[in-house]
């Protein structure tokens, strides 16, 4: 038991200290998280799409039997512009949102050229008036990376940061050879992502340029703050003494005893959360799931790029305010999306006319695959697709396969696209992971009552963690002094015997 207490005493110095910070900074998220460029936010800064009349789509230069994921049009500074995302198999669904699209200009069918320094200005001026920015653009600066550009940089390079003279402090990011709009910031939000995600994530740039390193990092640093916490619990349990009077209780006073005393009550929420953040990095490929592949390819079936030219070139007239079209086939069969800044759909068939999705359309789309359980349209979420700190489409088709996995589809019931697949591993992580860590239960995720049970909550774990970490510094530094103060005794003893030695 002393070799126990001993260990939870050093290792509390460290990583006792990060646990502290883990929760000083979880405060923070709860009212500020990361600054990201929502699909919402990067939508409404698209400028309305216009399309060039004649057959600029047979001057693409693309093989007709090319197999495509996506295929997006949408207006770059002033020129409409049709991207597409090859098709790739295996892997999880992640690289969808990471690649990079291959970009043509519809006016001339060619690539599109990186932008100049004045199709940047255009691209930022607009975007910045469609997403209501208060200020012209200031500045264009090239980067290499930065603190809020550590996941987008590598797949969008070359990157130009965009400086707006508002009084928030906006800046957005732009891909310079696609002309998108990968992040914005502001002031405000770049001042709590230093308080709360970054130190709470690990997340700093030197850090973070190294996946592999910073993945081993969080969880190598969530599997000793276990280790700790177990350890912690278990010390406090055989700490306990019976009183004169009878009673059970600490021997310990002052900050010892409200460590002790807050660890026994609180301890198991505190491993929960640092069990729960351990599992968010999906360790070893513990929550790897292909789910969302599969289902996806299995519901669109193959698409060409042959089909999404004939399919295009039927699109003549698109629904007023339309500012991206996208790709949305169904059960094999070509579909578009003509969307509106605001998110509004309006479904295209492959004739080009408007055709709205029925039950009977997503009932065959689903027969591809394993038998259908059931089939409901929900204009609610459920308890794995729900609204939390982001809106999600509704409504939508859920669909319960009989798979083994009894695997879940959630399709959107204006565009047929596949929203979410959630099989037996996206269960394990939702209730692993997503419940404990944030407190995303119904009822918990919105609203007073939130904030009036997770702050008490999150104040108590921070009272251990920081009273651990502290006592573990003081017990150092205490240490620290009585060795210095042994060497400096040893060397005056020893200065003491060499003077008289030389003396006599």
């Amino acid at each position: 038991m002393r070799a126990l207490l001993v260990l939870h005493r050093w290792m509390g110095v460290i990583i006792g200290a990060v646990m502290t910070l883990w929760c000083l900074t979880g405060f923070v998220m709860l009212y500020v998280d990361y600054p990201r460029l929502l699909p919402a936010e990067q939508l409404r800064g698209l400028s309305p799409l216009h399309l060039p009349a004649g057959g600029s789509l047979s001057r693409i230069t693309l093989p007709p039997d090319t197999g495509l994921a996506s295929a997006r049009l949408e207006m770059v500074a002033g020129k409409p512009v049709l991207r597409v995302v090859p098709e790739k198999s295996g892997g999880r669904t992640i690289w969808q949102m990471r690649a990079t699209p291959q970009s043509y200009d519809l006016g001339s069918g060619a690539l599109l050229a990186p932008l100049s320094r004045e199709d940047l200005g255009k691209v930022g001026t607009e975007f910045g008036r469609n997403v209501g920015i208060d200020g012209p653009v200031a500045a264009i600066v090239p980067i290499s990376v930065d603190q809020w550009t550590v996941q987008a940089f590598r797949a969008n390079r070359p990157l130009y940061r965009v400086d707006y003279a508002d009084a928030a402090g906006s800046t957005a990011y732009i891909a310079g050879l696609t002309g998108e709009v990968v992040q914005k910031t502001t002031r405000f939000e770049r001042f709590w992502g230093w308080l709360g995600a970054v130190p709470h994530w690990l997340y700093p740039t030197v850090l973070r340029q190294n996946p592999t390193a910073w993945s081993q990092a969080v969880i190598w640093t969530s599997l000793i703050g276990c280790f700790l916490t177990v350890t912690g619990i278990w010390v406090g349990i055989s700490r306990l003494r019976r009183g004169k009077d009878g009673t059970i209780g600490s021997p310990y006073r002052g900050l010892w005893w409200w460590h002790h005393m807050a660890g026994l009550v609180f301890g198991l929420l505190a491993l929960t959360w640092v069990g729960s953040g351990l599992f968010s990095m999906s360790p070893w490929g513990l929550f790897d799931s292909d789910a969302g592949l599969v289902e996806r390819q299995r519901l669109a079936g193959a698409m060409r790029w042959t089909d999404i030219r004939a399919a295009l070139a039927n699109v003549n007239q698109l629904p007023i305010d339309t500012v991206r079209v996208e790709s949305a086939p169904l059960g094999g069969k070509m579909a578009f999306v003509a969307i509106a800044a605001d998110g509004r759909m309006v479904r295209l068939d492959s004739s080009g006319r408007p055709a709205i999705l029925t039950r009977a359309d997503v009932a065959a789309a689903l027969q591809n695959g394993p038998r259908v359980v059931s089939l409901a349209l929900l204009s609610e979420g459920d308890s794995y697709y729900y609204a939390h700190k982001e809106r999600v489409r509704l409504p939508v088709w859920r669909a319960v396969l009989a798979d083994p996995q009894a695997t879940r589809v959630y399709i959107d019931a204006g565009s047929g696209t596949l929203l979410r697949a959630v099989d037996g591993t996206g269960r394990a992580e939702r209730w692993l992971w997503n419940a404990p860590h944030s407190f995303d239960l119904p009822g918990l995720r919105q609203g007073l009552l939130r904030y009036i049970i997770i702050l008490p909550l999150l104040a108590a774990v921070t009272l251990v963690c920081g009273t651990g970490a502290w006592m573990g510094m003081r017990k150092l530094g205490c240490d620290l002094w009585r060795i210095c103060r042994r060497i400096r005794r040893r060397l005056s003893r020893r200065s003491f015997f060499l003077r008289s030695r030389s003396q006599s």
